[in-house]
C-alpha cells in the first residue's frame, strides 16, 4: 500500500523530501494497519488513506536514525523516553511497527543509500535522563544485589503507583470476569481466585513471597481467616501494607515484612505459600533453590500456588540487555512454563493445575496504561518526565507481548502430596463458585 504526502509537503528542504519518499519504499507491501509518521518540521506522511492508529511524532533527525540504522528493542525505548520522538493516539498499535523495523535485514547497498538520504540532515540531538539505567553491585541474583534491583523498580513512589493502579494497589494480572469489569473488580476476583485455589481455610498460616502492598494477605486475612506473613525488599511497600494492615483492624492477623524469603526461619512452617509476579526475578538458575524453599517450608500435604510471567519457547534469543532490563526489571528472567514446571518437579512438587492467562494481563495492562496516561502531569511531579515515559511504554510493549503470545501468564498448584494421596476435591467446582467472590 503505497503512502500519503500530506499537504503541507511545500516548501521542505530536498533531504527531507526523500526521506518522505524512502517511506513509500520501505512500507510499500507491510500489512500494518494504518499509521501516520510527522517530521520535525511538520512534514507527515501518512500509510493510507484511512485515520491513522497512531502517529509516529519525530521530534529531531536523530529519531529517524534510531528508527532506521540498527534499530534495537532498546534503542528505539531510549530514543522514546528522551523525547526524540513521541507516539500519538494508540501506543500498543505502535509496536507492530516498532517489530517491523527491527525484524527487517538490510543489505551494505541499501544502508550506503540510508546514509546518503541523511546526509544535510542535523547532527546529534544532546539529551538529559533523570532516571538512569542501574549500574548493579555484587553476583547475579545474591541478596544484595536483588534487593537492588527490587528497590530500583519498587521504591520510586508510592503516590505515583496510586495514580493508575486499583485500590487496593495490586501490581500484578487480574482476572476479569467480563471485559466490563472496573479494574478494581477485576483485582477483587483475582484475589479472591489465589485463596479459592489454595483451599484456604480459617486458621492456617500463609505465606506470600513478594507481598507488594499487601493487598493478597489483608483479602486472605479477612475473607478467608487465615494468618498471613507477606515478605518484601521494599521499604516503602512494607511501611504502607501495615499502615493499611493496621488501619483495616487486621494486625492480629497479617503483617508484612522486609526479609528475604531466603531468609525465612528454616522451622517456620506453613500451610499454604503463594508467590504472585515474584518469580520472574529469582532467575533460572537459582530456581531449583527457589522451589527447594517453598517445598521446606511447606507442612506436607500442603500447597504452593506459583502466578508469574513466561516467555514463548519461539521467542528468538536476545542480542544483548532489553530495554525492560536497562530500565524497568534489571536482572529479571523470563523462562518458558515448561521450565519451573520441570524443576518444581524436581524438587518435588506434584504439579496439580496449570492455567494460562495472558488475555487477561494484556487487559490489565491496558487499564493501567489509560489510568497512568490520564494522570500524566501528577505522575511527572511525583517522579519525572523519563519515569512517566518509561512506564508508559514498557507497560504498553508488555500489552502487546501478551495480546501477541510472545508472554505468557501462568498459575501453578503444586503440592507437597509425597508418596500420599494429595487430599484435594476430585473437581475444581470450588474455584468457582460466587459465594465468597463477589466485589465489595
Amino acid at each position: 500500500m503505497s503512502g500519503q504526502l500530506a499537504e503541507q509537503s511545500s516548501g521542505r528542504d530536498f533531504a527531507v523530501l526523500k526521506i518522505l519518499e524512502f517511506f513509500n519504499e520501505l512500507f510499500s507491501t507491510t500489512s500494518i494497519k494504518p499509521f501516520a509518521i510527522r517530521l520535525w518540521n511538520g512534514a507527515e506522511w501518512r500509510h493510507s488513506k484511512e485515520p491513522p492508529r497512531f502517529t509516529l511524532d519525530l521530534k529531531h533527525p536523530t529519531a529517524l536514525q534510531r528508527l532506521l540504522w540498527n534499530p534495537s528493542e532498546l534503542s528505539l525505548g531510549e530514543a522514546y523516553i528522551t523525547d526524540e520522538f513521541d507516539i500519538l493516539g494508540d501506543l500498543e498499535a505502535s509496536f507492530e511497527l516498532a517489530e517491523h523495523l527491527i525484524g527487517r535485514q538490510w543489505r551494505i547497498s541499501e544502508k550506503l543509500g540510508l546514509a546518503r538520504k541523511f546526509l544535510g540532515l542535523p547532527g546529534k540531538r544532546q539529551t538529559g535522563r533523570e532516571r538512569g539505567s542501574l549500574n548493579l553491585k555484587g553476583r547475579a541474583h545474591s541478596k544484595l544485589r536483588d534487593a537492588q534491583a527490587v528497590q530500583y523498580h519498587y521504591n520510586v513512589s508510592n503516590d505515583f503507583y496510586g495514580l493508575w493502579l486499583d485500590q487496593r494497589m495490586v501490581y500484578s494480572c487480574a482476572y476479569f470476569h467480563s471485559p466490563s469489569d472496573s479494574l478494581d473488580q477485576a483485582q477483587y476476583h483475582k484475589l479472591d481466585y489465589l485463596c479459592r485455589k489454595l483451599r484456604l481455610k480459617p486458621g492456617e498460616k500463609l505465606l506470600d513471597i513478594g507481598c507488594g502492598w499487601g493487598g493478597l494477605i489483608m483479602h486472605a486475612a479477612e475473607r478467608y481467616g487465615v494468618e498471613a506473613l507477606g515478605v518484601t525488599l521494599s521499604q516503602p511497600q512494607a511501611d504502607l501494607a501495615n499502615a493499611r494492615i493496621k488501619e483495616a483492624g487486621l494486625a492480629d492477623r497479617c503483617r508484612a515484612e522486609i526479609c528475604d524469603y531466603r531468609d525465612i526461619p528454616a522451622g517456620q512452617q506453613f500451610d499454604k505459600i503463594v508467590s504472585v509476579g515474584m518469580y520472574e526475578h529469582v532467575g533460572e538458575k537459582k530456581l531449583p533453590s527457589y522451589f527447594q524453599k517453598a517445598y521446606r517450608q511447606l507442612k506436607p500435604g500442603g500447597a504452593f500456588l506459583n502466578h508469574g510471567i513466561t516467555e514463548s519457547m519461539s521467542n528468538a534469543p536476545k542480542g544483548g540487555p532489553s530495554f525492560i532490563d536497562k530500565y524497568v526489571f534489571p536482572d529479571g528472567e523470563l523462562m518458558p512454563i515448561s521450565t519451573s514446571l520441570r524443576i518444581a518437579e524436581e524438587t518435588g512438587f506434584e504439579v496439580r493445575d496449570v492455567e494460562g492467562l495472558r488475555e487477561h494481563y494484556a487487559m490489565t495492562l491496558r487499564l493501567w496504561v489509560k489510568r497512568l496516561e490520564a494522570n500524566r502531569d501528577r505522575a511527572i511531579e511525583l517522579t519525572s518526565p523519563e519515569t512517566y515515559r518509561i512506564w508508559r511504554i514498557y507497560m504498553a510493549g508488555s500489552a502487546f507481548g501478551f495480546e501477541t503470545g510472545r508472554l505468557g501468564l501462568y498459575q501453578s498448584l503444586l503440592v507437597k502430596s509425597g508418596r500420599q494421596a494429595s487430599r484435594l476435591p476430585l473437581t475444581r467446582d470450588d474455584w468457582y463458585q460466587s459465594c465468597q467472590g463477589s466485589y465489595h
